[in-house]
């Protein structure tokens, strides 16, 4: 048995597909540099061509913003720097296969070095790129596998899949990913998630112990890869899988209804979502409306800012495909364990503490006005509710809507239609806004409760530690009475509040959050279901009470 991140729920049981890059790449000094150099130019466009298909491709079944990505890719062919490094090896004296692989190497260790877990990610683009243009010098083939032709029921074992990879697979066919490297925002996560198959990543020595052919098990709940279990194993996980679809079917009955307490008490189901595609899953599981559409993902991966038009289209297609029902936009949080390399955040002691969120869009108004534009504009196409972050003071958020107003104003000047009243709100993610929440309340129309900074914040704790992430309590005392105060605030100025965070999926918190009296719970699309069916098996009254007794102490 090995173990793993597991980075998308699920059992898949299936014959392996193991995918090794080896290329046995020589070393030799060229006859004539400048013929070398001719090589590997020729190499570069040859490559252009090849992404240039792959993201038409990936365009047709993916969408156009996971696309996006090979956009990155064709920026790093025409990188100065990378480009200059190769050439300046092959006229030391190097040949071209050797000098790519010599500078993709140095970026990728370069990117790997950083304190920053999606930089280090990226590595696996300069990857990507560079295994590409030595298969073209090599004049090879054998780098890849024909991904579109696998056979059903295939398990994807590799060090990390490749968005160029990921693209070209036959998804229908896979059952399970295991990876050796990358982590929950690895790009082949966030694919199988996205497709709702199984996957566990940073399963290390996964390449050495699983061959073609072999029977492997992937358990996405626990992290867990078995490579050729005996008989009454891959029973167990057959009947478990059995009654996994049992369940799905089961509650396949929620889709299409809204849900309510045992005792009649409505309460809302919304899905969070972090790409434009994932509104599919989420209108597939019954998601009455999006609850945290997180905006990062168009900043990342890339060598500036999205355009606003870029943004718009982002935001029209979600609002288009909720047809009307309501979806909350958050507007960029970056900082904390999200970095952007090319909006030059120094490096902080405390980056959770310092400068991001809310507090680097009001220092960059350009970024965060064309950001506002981009919904503003979008708005005539559906429900749009705009959230800023991380707010700790209500003079943060009256800047943000002078800043929101002025975009407004700009975009009226130009006669461009808007939709005349859109709902600002404001997540509660620190004590500090909580505790301020019956002032925050007159400056906003809706608050959304973010559970994991408040938890962090509240206790102290850094949940990535594993030394004292046992005291990262969501039923903690103090972080009961902050959310019942927040929600108790709000419903006196007639505001809702939702709950964003994990805990709005943890089927233990439900109910408490149900007695505190939460009129939203927004989670992960393959969660919402299951949350229904909690809501339903709960008592409001009942809960209520029993919240009272403990928030006294009792």
């Amino acid at each position: 048995m090995l173990t793993g991140i597991p980075v998308s729920e699920g059992f898949g049981i299936g014959r392996a597909i193991v995918i090794k890059k080896e290329i046995n790449i020589k070393y030799y000094k060229p006859n004539s540099t400048e013929e070398e150099i001719e090589k590997f130019k020729e190499a570069i466009e040859k490559a252009k061509q090849e992404i240039s298909e792959i993201k038409e491709q990936a365009e047709q079944n993916l969408g156009a913003n996971k696309a996006m990505i090979f956009d990155a890719h064709l920026l790093i062919l025409d990188d100065p720097e990378f480009v200059k490094m190769v050439k300046e090896k092959i006229q030391q004296g190097t040949n071209a296969e050797w000098a790519v692989a010599e500078t993709a190497e140095f970026y990728a260790n370069l990117l790997a070095s950083l304190d920053d877990e999606y930089m280090k990610e990226r590595a696996n683009d300069i990857k990507d790129v560079s295994e590409r243009l030595i298969r073209i010098l090599h004049g090879a083939s054998a780098l890849y596998i024909d991904l579109k032709n696998i056979p059903e029921g295939s398990v994807i074992i590799a060090e990390d899949l490749t968005p160029s990879e990921t693209a070209q697979m036959d998804k229908t066919k896979v059952v399970g990913f295991v990876t050796q490297q990358g982590g929950k925002t690895s790009h082949a996560a966030i694919i199988a998630r996205t497709y709702e198959i199984p996957a566990v990543a940073g399963v290390k020595g996964v390449l050495e112990y699983v061959k073609d052919g072999d029977i492997v098990i992937v358990d996405g709940y626990q992290g867990i890869v078995l490579i050729n279990p005996d008989q009454q194993v891959v029973e167990e996980y057959e009947k478990r899988m059995k009654e996994e679809k049992k369940k799905k079917e089961e509650l396949k009955r929620l889709v299409v209804s809204e849900v309510k307490t045992g005792d009649g008490r409505k309460v809302k189901v919304y899905s969070n979502i972090g790409f434009p595609e994932e509104v599919e899953i989420a209108l597939k599981n019954g998601a009455e409306g999006i609850g945290l559409f997180r905006t990062e993902f168009l900043f990342m991966n890339r060598n500036s800012p999205p355009s606003e038009d870029e943004q718009f289209t982002a935001y029209k297609y979600v609002l288009e495909k909720m047809k009307g029902k309501p979806v909350i936009i958050r507007t960029l949080d970056i900082g904390g364990d999200k970095n952007i390399s090319y909006l030059n955040i120094e490096n902080e002691l405390n980056p959770f503490l310092g400068y991001r969120a809310i507090r680097l869009c009001l220092n960059n108004k350009e970024l965060f006005k064309t950001q506002l534009k981009a919904l503003l504009r979008a708005s005539v196409y559906g429900n749009l509710k705009i959230m800023f972050p991380m707010i700790t003071t209500a003079n943060e958020v009256k800047q943000a809507k002078e800043i929101l107003q002025e975009a407004r104003d700009e975009l009226k000047k130009k006669g461009i239609d808007l939709c005349d009243k859109i709902e600002v709100g404001i997540m509660i993610e620190t004590p500090a806004a909580a505790l301020a929440s019956d002032i925050l309340a007159d400056e906003v129309d809706f608050f959304s409760i973010g559970t994991n900074d408040l938890i962090q914040y509240t206790l102290a704790i850094d949940r990535t530690n594993e030394k004292v992430s046992y005291l990262y309590d969501p039923l903690n005392l103090s972080v009961l009475r902050l959310i019942k105060m927040t929600v108790d605030n709000a419903h006196k100025k007639g505001k809702e509040v939702g709950v964003c965070g994990e805990m709005a999926s943890d089927e233990k918190a439900v109910p408490v959050l149900i007695g505190i009296g939460v009129d939203e719970l927004s989670v992960n699309p393959s969660k919402i279901l299951r949350v229904k069916k909690k809501i339903e098996n709960t008592n409001y009254i009942s809960e209520k009470e029993k919240l009272e007794e403990y928030l006294l102490g009792n």
